[in-house]
């Protein structure tokens, strides 16, 4: 309960989407209101001052021609509302007026005595041609002040900017330009009103939008959860429907995949319960029997019951084994010590404990071993893994009771030798399509259990395990008719 609770906390998409949104919104406003509100004054002069200094260097370029140089200072005096002055630095005391063209209202250059313009001048002269000054106009004093930037009281704020070039005749020509930052107290309250009404329809917009995409998010992941939910009840059968965007169409698929893959699992997870129970209830049924014949039957007492109950615990003991050898080789918990031993001389010993199968039941095992070979590997586990191919060969051989077991050295493509011990059946063969699926835990060509003539029938899925923990390979090639031959290998020495 309380881990469900805490899932519940963690908020649904719904109000996740609409907190991102309300925040993205937010954001935004907030630009909108430093932009348009709180710097609004400070970008509209930086602007102006940006206007007026660009003007002024558009001038120059027509300082030799003072047709074209009227002409721009027209235009750009009407574009701009700019006053424009512009004056020939004769001497120390005298200027000629070049153009003058006047677009501001009680213009400040053009209401400035020769010597302000012279100041202008020298200013511009000691910061290396360039002079930018803000100014206000005193309505008392009937006066321009110098001012700071900003520092206006409310009032009208000038800007006059200064800029020097030197003509063809040798003289210097000053650039006058003028104009006027307009107060924005009223803009700004305009703005204020604005944008207060934008930033509720934008939360509410984002309102919106958060239940129109959450609802179409969300459906598709709400019914998944529901589908997984049955699911983890055991409802394999149940399908997962996909959603109009890719992400979710492909969890679909996926999970569509895992609960089939689940359902054939545990198919054959109650199947090999089943099998497994009658492969353990068999020697139970064997040893309970005749133990009781023998108490019963003073005359039953014989070497030939007792060693009926004594195979039957050893084949009870190997299911158990091999069980647990699959548990522990799915766990990774196998070690493995590898040794250096003669392949060929082991296998050969090996093949003798299938005497009895030959002698009293007839089986024809033969073993073939063209060269002798030496490898580094875990003797025990290769055994275990050879051990579980021939008494697969055993159960599964056709009627003529043949198994031919071949032992082979070949050389890669990488050039590197393999040794591969296969063995031969003769039995119905495997499906071509099957072939894959053999060495699954718990797969089974068809539904008829054969109880194994040795072993316990779970030898391929703990081969393949093996296989894998020494770094070998294992394989199967088979014909349906024919037989089936499988086979191990090995790096050789």
């Amino acid at each position: 309960m309380k881990q469900k609770n805490n899932k519940h906390s963690a908020g649904g998409i719904r109000w996740k989407l609409f907190g991102y949104l309300a925040a993205f919104t937010a954001v935004i406003v907030l630009i909108l209101w430093l932009c348009q509100v709180v710097f609004l004054e400070d970008i509209y002069r930086t602007v102006k001052t940006a206007e007026i200094k660009a003007a002024a260097v558009g001038l120059s370029h027509s300082v030799n021609d003072s047709e074209s140089l009227a002409d721009a200072a027209g235009v750009i005096s009407e574009k701009n509302d700019v006053c424009v002055l512009v004056l020939e630095m004769l001497d120390g005391e005298t200027a000629k007026k070049l153009v003058s063209c006047d677009a501001v209202r009680n213009c400040a250059i053009h209401n400035m005595s020769m010597s302000g313009y012279f100041k202008l001048y020298d200013s511009a002269k000691a910061n290396g041609g360039k002079f930018l000054q803000h100014y206000r106009y005193d309505a008392k004093s009937r006066a321009y002040i110098a001012i700071s930037p900003g520092d206006n009281s409310g009032d009208p704020e000038s800007i006059i900017y200064a800029f020097t070039v030197h003509g063809e005749n040798g003289h210097e020509v000053l650039f006058i330009l003028n104009s006027v930052v307009s107060p924005v107290g009223a803009t700004v309250r305009t703005l204020n009103f604005l944008l207060i009404a934008v930033s509720v329809v934008m939360i509410g917009l984002a309102l919106l939008l958060a239940v129109l995409i959450s609802r179409k998010i969300s459906m598709p992941i709400i019914d998944i959860n529901n589908s997984a939910k049955a699911l983890a009840e055991g409802k394999y059968d149940v399908r997962f429907a996909g959603g109009s965007y890719r992400e979710i169409s492909e969890l679909s698929d996926t999970l569509n995949y895992a609960a089939t893959e689940l359902s054939k699992v545990d198919g054959l997870r109650r199947e090999l319960i089943a099998n497994t129970s009658h492969d353990l209830r068999t020697p139970l049924t064997m040893i309970t029997g005749y133990a009781e014949i023998m108490r019963d039957l003073p005359g039953e007492n014989t070497p030939e019951n007792a060693q009926v109950i004594i195979d039957e615990s050893k084949r009870l003991t190997s299911l158990v084994n091999d069980m647990l050898d699959i548990s522990k080789l799915e766990s990774g918990n196998q070690q493995i010590q590898p040794e250096e031993f003669n392949l060929t001389e082991t296998l050969e010993a090996g093949m003798e404990r299938y005497n009895q199968f030959r002698t009293r039941d007839g089986y024809h095992i033969d073993f073939i071993s063209p060269e002798s070979v030496t490898v580094y590997t875990d003797k025990s586990k290769f055994l275990q893994a050879f051990y579980n191919i021939v008494n697969n060969a055993i159960t599964y051989t056709g009627a003529d009771k043949r198994v031919v077991v071949r032992q082979d050295v070949y050389a890669a493509q990488d050039g590197k030798k393999w040794v591969r011990v296969s063995v031969t059946d003769t039995g119905e063969g495997i499906p071509e399509d099957k072939l894959a699926l053999i060495w699954d835990r718990y797969y089974k060509i068809d539904s008829a259990h054969k109880r194994a003539a040795q072993g316990t029938g779970l030898g391929l899925s703990i081969v393949n395990r093996i296989m894998t923990l020494l770094g070998g390979k294992c394989g199967v090639e088979s014909r349906v008719g024919v037989g089936s031959t499988f086979f191990i290998e090995i790096p050789a020495e």
